[in-house]
């Protein structure tokens, strides 16, 4: 399928599957998947472990000086991409609950949106990219040729990410991963800074009870009918 050298962007509601989407839409098109909300991760992770966020509270002064030195960048192994800080992968550790609790407040300050947008921006300079997160249609790639807002019903939502979080041993309960998902959203949708909102002019898909399968044919079914292509691949799926 000739699919052209355009730029997806993929927005949405925590554990709405955004980051599984772009990866097999990567795998499936030949396109370079970039994970913005694992950039937001890593520097929260950072921050965990320099003692810039702890007791519930996070010292923004502590936690700008230490990311201008931070080397996190992607690396594609086996297929998939990875986040590593150095020589470091921390794909797993970034997932955990404890990055979870943080993530969205810390993504909310303008500063570490910054950095983050601009690095956004360098690792996807010449290529076919899709890319997730909650601004990449809006703020980050606001004319990206293709862009789409995944949403789902809260506690299909809760469940996924419970099951995820369990199948790693984490300690946490249904109720919690519940009420931390509504936290997140509301924050998301309410910071000053690049809140979460659909795009005027993206493609909504609400996947609360489509398969991943179903995910990929409705995504072909899109570049089919927006880019007139003809050619339809067997899908891997």
């Amino acid at each position: 399928m000739a699919i052209p050298d355009i730029i997806i962007a993929v927005d949405g509601f925590s554990s709405t599957g955004k980051s599984t989407f772009a990866k097999l839409i990567a795998a499936e098109f030949a396109f370079l998947y970039l994970d913005s909300g694992a950039m937001y991760r890593g520097v929260t992770l950072a921050g965990l472990e320099a003692g810039a966020i702890a007791d519930g509270k996070i010292d923004e002064a502590a936690l700008l000086e230490v990311m201008p030195p931070l080397d996190l960048h992607f690396r594609h192994e086996d297929g998939t991409t990875k986040l590593y800080l150095g020589d470091r992968c921390i794909e797993g550790e970034i997932r955990g609950w404890e990055v979870s609790q943080y993530v969205s407040p810390v993504s909310a300050i303008p500063p570490v949106r910054a950095w983050v947008d601009d690095r956004l921006h360098q690792f996807s300079k010449g290529g076919r990219v899709i890319m997730d997160g909650r601004d990449i249609g809006t703020t980050v790639f606001p004319d990206a040729q293709l862009k789409i807002f995944m949403t789902a019903d809260e506690n299909v939502r809760a469940q996924r990410r419970y099951d995820e979080l369990a199948a790693k041993g984490e300690n946490t309960t249904l109720e919690e991963v519940l009420q931390n998902l509504r936290d997140r959203d509301y924050r998301d949708s309410h910071r000053e800074t690049s809140p979460l909102r659909q795009a005027e002019d993206a493609y909504v898909l609400d996947n609360t009870h489509m398969t991943l399968h179903e995910e990929v044919v409705w995504m072909l079914g899109l570049l089919q009918g927006k880019f007139g292509l003809k050619e339809s691949p067997g899908l891997s799926c």
